[in-house]
């Protein structure tokens, strides 16, 4: 039997789209939002019309790729939900807070980009979402013993945003480096007598990110 034609077109529209974002996504990672669309697209073993065809111009492509980087942080946050108790959930959420890493680099390596991302209707939605789910595990973790209570949603996505910054290391020590700081980031966050922490626990709201 023949496959229809019409789902074999949209089979290889998916492929080829999903060739380009990872393409796009890895070169971004390499040598910034500004690295030439023909060299995206020779990557991504499509012409560059193809790639025109499903990105119009270098701005629709960032979004995308915005939009799913994103995506996986939300799917990752969501799925640490599943974990048995929500200290675990945070731990495995902050554990694998690097898929951020790629919203960082665009913003530092260009403004211009991460405009182009914060504007995005879509990426904001994804964003609040993740800050849902991050709050819901705040109190739960809060209410189960095992988080200070003088922490805030807002506190854990300052974390987050410690975490996914390039470390101050040789490149065969980051992982390392990296796994040290957590785990001395999670004990900091764990329920026991100490002194409070200044001011009052931090909000999404109160987080102005530029």
């Amino acid at each position: 039997m023949t496959a229809d034609p019409e789902a074999r077109l949209r089979a290889d529209a998916r492929r080829n789209r999903d060739q380009i974002l990872a393409a796009a996504k890895a070169m971004f990672v390499e040598a910034g939002p500004d690295v030439p669309m023909e060299e995206i697209a020779r990557r991504a073993g499509v012409g560059v019309g193809t790639l025109y065809r499903r990105f119009p111009d270098r701005d629709a492509l960032i979004r995308a790729v915005g939009q799913g980087n994103f995506a996986e942080v939300l799917a990752e946050a969501e799925a640490a939900t599943e974990e048995p108790t929500a200290w675990e959930a945070l731990v495995r959420l902050l554990s694998r807070s690097r898929s951020l890493r790629l919203s960082v680099q665009l913003a530092l390596l260009s403004p211009q980009a991460w405009a182009i991302i914060k504007a995005d209707p879509e990426t904001q939605r994804l964003r609040d979402s993740i800050l849902d789910v991050i709050s819901g595990l705040v109190t739960a973790a809060q209410e189960e013993g095992s988080l200070r209570r003088d922490v805030g949603a807002g506190d854990i996505a300052v974390l987050v945003a410690l975490l996914i910054k390039p470390m101050p290391a040789p490149e065969h020590l980051t992982d390392l480096v990296t796994d040290r700081v957590l785990n001395l980031i999670l004990d900091g966050l764990r329920l026991r007598p100490g002194p409070p922490l200044p001011g009052a626990p931090l909000s999404p709201d109160d987080l102005l990110l530029s």
